[in-house]
């Protein structure tokens, strides 16, 4: 019997690793959903789409804009991403609003879920601690600002609702994860 159970690849771009863990960390939520899970860094230009029946695609958001990489890969792929079910996710905020309310995606990144025709957009807390890269992050570090913002049960719950809609729709309906 063969195996039917979705292939989702999740791709995601960071400058300080943060949205990466948040990438593996839906990976393993939904591994543990039954779905065969891909991780990857935005950047791998070797990573095909097609190979795959749903994408969630994580970038950072550094100044308003999400990562340049995240970008990249959708508008590489904007064509085959719109045949298929694709979640976005930002992660940058250095507060706990991203726990506290719904924050839409910044302009650039709903011009993206527009074009690709995106099932939903989430945006989750990020974090910047002492190991930063960059002359602004350890600025804002060293003024007190940084520190771990993620929340790691509202990221599950969002990667288990993928996985139910996944279940639900046979991969490829349309149901709801709005904006």
């Amino acid at each position: 019997m063969p195996d039917t159970s979705p292939r989702v690849l999740i791709v995601h771009a960071t400058k300080n690793g943060s949205t990466a863990e948040i990438a593996e960390h839906i990976g393993e939520v939904l591994t543990k959903a039954a779905c065969a899970v891909t991780v990857r860094p935005a950047s791998d230009t070797r990573t095909r789409v097609d190979d795959h029946d749903a994408v969630v695609i994580g970038g950072g958001l550094y100044a308003g804009r999400w990562h340049r990489n995240a970008r990249g890969f959708a508008r590489r792929n904007a064509r085959a991403l719109r045949g298929m079910p694709v979640w976005l996710f930002s992660s940058g905020p250095l507060d706990a609003s991203a726990a506290e309310r719904d924050i839409p995606p910044v302009p650039g990144v709903r011009r993206i879920a527009d074009r690709i025709d995106a099932r939903g957009h989430i945006t989750f807390g990020g974090r910047l601690d002492e190991n930063a890269r960059g002359r602004m992050a350890r600025m804002i570090v060293n003024s007190g600002k940084g520190g771990d913002f993620r929340d790691f049960a509202q990221i599950t719950a969002w990667a288990e609702g993928i996985a139910r809609e996944l279940r639900s729709d046979g991969r490829t309906g349309r149901a709801g994860q709005g904006f």
